[in-house]
């Protein structure tokens, strides 16, 4: 790894302060004291991304009352707004040239504004209009973390790495869920929600004092000097086209298809539990702060298996098991639909840790975040796709959850994609699996 102290430097006993909120996290790797500050760094913004993100699926059924929104324009309405995250290929784009810190404090800035003004909302038009905007810089944000993590972390610790973030993040569904046990008893009900999300605003100075750039892009920047910013904007993405398009291809396809199949049946999953087994605000809250516990486990052991065991094998089996619960949860009822739940977020958010692996190691520095914005972009389309198909098949079944189900089995041919056309990544360098084209004279 690049500038960090070498591993018999590293204290075994050191831990951050931080580290004592996070058992779900286990026996961590060795880590030098700059790769725990950057894993912190990342992931207290990335927690009131996932906040915000989750706060919508939450509120659903509240903000449809208050906004008069009808019901078979939910799925629309979903889609709508998670599009904005196909604008974070712009800022993935940037930070190709112009660095990961400088990106992040961006994206940090734009989506705690938005998510503010998100609770203002009169209207539909411009509940969407602030969520589709949040989405852009959000999406960016998680991306970039990613990204960095990939860059700073040794080789045989980058899936643990990338997991820890994600359990991390994960934790800001947690606060959603907490305060959403509260909504109607807080004035203004969801609204108050999303001035929480302002939060972030108060640490940005700190942050910026704290975030370093990555070793890897400053050593892509003292190499290329003033032509790294001075190139076209386009110029890594036509450079990723050219390099490495089967891995490109493979990739998107296998998020596009998850992306599909998950998105629906996450977003529409608590409003699932209000209208079709009656739980209550109070208890939806309880399953996803308990469930949600032990669901998160699924990032940081989906990346320390898959630095153990492979990324293919790890990376077919989470994605398969969500699918399978998804399916399982959407077509029981009683007792069973609350470990169903556990099951299809744990599968879920295992298969998004080692696919966000693969988006940053499978592409080279001076194309990395632009690989990550594909990435994401093509997601996106799946969400949307995913979104809009329910409330176009809420027309044949004239039911949201038969709708879910009939999508969900693009997971499953997304795990066998991954399975049979994905190369290995764990256990190699950065540099190995991806090494820098060469430039033109």
């Amino acid at each position: 790894m690049h500038g960090s102290e070498p591993a018999e430097a590293r204290d075994p006993r050191y831990r951050p302060p931080w580290f004592r909120f996070t058992p779900f996290l286990g026996r961590p790797p060795l880590l030098s004291r700059r790769q725990w500050s950057l894993l912190g760094l990342v992931s207290v913004v990335s927690l009131f991304e996932q906040y915000d993100v989750y706060l919508f699926s939450l509120n659903l059924a509240h903000i449809q009352r208050e906004l008069g929104i009808d019901e078979g324009q939910l799925g629309l309405l979903g889609g709508l707004v998670r599009a904005g995250a196909l604008g974070a290929v712009l800022v993935t784009l940037a930070a190709d040239r112009f660095g990961r810190r400088r990106l992040l404090l961006v994206t940090v800035l734009a989506y705690t504004v938005l998510t503010g003004a998100t609770a203002f909302a009169p209207n539909a038009t411009w509940f969407v209009a602030c969520q589709m905007l949040a989405r852009v810089f959000s999406a960016a944000e998680t991306m970039l973390a990613v990204v960095v993590i990939a860059e700073e972390f040794d080789a045989e610790h980058r899936g643990w790495g990338i997991g820890a973030l994600g359990a991390i993040t994960a934790c800001g569904a947690g606060l959603a869920a907490v305060l959403f046990g509260f909504v109607d008893l807080l004035p203004g009900g969801w609204r108050s929600l999303y001035l929480v999300g302002l939060v972030p605003l108060l640490t940005l100075a700190w942050w910026r004092r704290s975030m370093p750039e990555t070793d890897r892009f400053l050593a892509l920047e003292r190499e290329r000097g003033a032509e790294l910013r001075a190139t076209p904007a386009l110029t890594p993405f036509v450079a990723l086209l050219r390099a490495y398009p089967r891995r490109l291809a493979a990739l998107a396809t296998a998020v596009w298809l998850i992306g599909l199949a998950a998105a629906p049946a996450m977003f529409f999953a608590p409003k699932y539990l209000q209208d079709a087994h009656g739980w209550s605000p109070g208890w939806i809250a309880t399953l996803n702060f308990v469930g949600g516990f032990f669901a998160v486990i699924g990032n940081p052991l989906a990346g320390w298996l898959s630095d153990r065991f492979g990324r293919r094998p790890v990376t077919a089996a989470f994605t398969a098991l969500g699918a399978l619960a998804t399916i399982g949860f959407y077509a029981s009822g009683g007792l069973v639909v609350a470990p169903l739940w556990v099951l299809m977020i744990f599968g879920t958010l295992g298969s998004e840790v080692t696919l966000s692996a693969y988006g940053a190691e499978l592409f080279p520095t001076s194309q990395r975040s632009t690989a990550s914005g594909v990435r994401s972009f093509a997601n996106t389309l799946g969400i949307v796709a995913g979104l809009a198909a329910v409330s176009v098949l809420f027309g044949f079944f004239g039911s949201n959850w038969t709708a879910i189900l009939a999508l969900s089995g693009a997971a499953l041919l997304a795990a066998l994609l991954v399975r049979l056309g994905f190369p290995e990544t764990s256990g190699r360098t950065l540099e190995e699996i991806a090494p820098e084209p060469e430039r033109s004279p």
